[in-house]
């Protein structure tokens, strides 16, 4: 069982006057040929938006793209007519497929009157789908009741025996968030990659005592345990193929 943890500080960081961006790899200016993707995985972002600003419009092509906010409200548009608000607790996926243009932006919405009013802070990930040329899509489900429950709560997954919130065109590849307090624990599920990522708190993963932003990356961890002292969130991703084996 080999793992390392890649301390928060250690991302690429992206800032203009109305936006923060870590990079867990590779992204945009921040090329390290060392550090472009973990499993099918290829892009954690963790980003801040300063009300009324946001991703104007812009495309996407053949990804599998995950929004999880944390604190905040983003509004979503895309060329396809699709269009919603994901707040924490709700987890969205755009299919990006043969291509798609949306924006995403901290703006105001209908119902949600701290839309547009506070900054944003969300995590966007990427993963390879099994095949490209499929046709671009959206889903989007509210699982809060299921994170308040406690335990690991499948997000999104594209495995044909595992159910999940919202699909995901990668059949070896899961997505699980979980809600952690002094009172819980979990154990993460045995696969070939293992990405897990703090959104908040300082949970426990193995013998690691980890902070917000913190991640850890390995093999097979299936039984390793993660507490905390007190109110944690983590993402973690369970992966069986890695980014070569699906580009073929």
């Amino acid at each position: 069982m080999v793992y390392s943890v890649i301390p928060a500080a250690d991302r690429a960081v992206t800032t203009t006057d109305w936006l923060t961006s870590r990079h867990s790899f590779s992204f945009g200016d921040h090329y390290d040929p060392s550090n472009t993707n973990h499993g099918s995985l290829l892009v954690n972002n963790d980003d801040v938006v300063t009300p009324l600003q946001g991703f104007d419009q812009h495309a996407h092509r053949e990804s599998e793209i995950v929004t999880w906010v944390t604190s905040g409200a983003l509004v979503h548009q895309d060329s396809e007519g699709h269009s919603g608000i994901v707040y924490p607790g709700l987890a969205q996926r755009m299919s990006a497929g043969t291509g798609v243009l949306h924006s995403e932006r901290n703006d105001t919405w209908p119902d949600h009157p701290e839309a547009g009013t506070v900054p944003v802070r969300f995590v966007q990930m990427w993963v390879m789908p099994d095949e490209f040329g499929l046709t671009p899509s959206y889903a989007a489900a509210d699982i809060s009741n299921e994170l308040t429950a406690g335990g690991l709560v499948p997000v999104a997954s594209g495995d044909p025996n595992r159910d999940s919130a919202i699909r995901i065109a990668n059949r070896s590849a899961t997505l699980f968030a979980a809600r952690l307090d002094a009172t819980s624990s979990v154990e993460l599920p045995s696969c070939r990659f293992t990405h897990v990522f703090v959104t908040q708190g300082s949970p426990t993963v193995g013998e690691h005592l980890l902070a917000e932003g913190d991640a850890v990356r390995g093999g097979d961890l299936g039984g390793v345990r993660v507490s905390a002292a007190g109110d944690a969130e983590i993402l973690i991703w369970v992966m069986d193929r890695d980014l070569r084996e699906l580009m073929g």
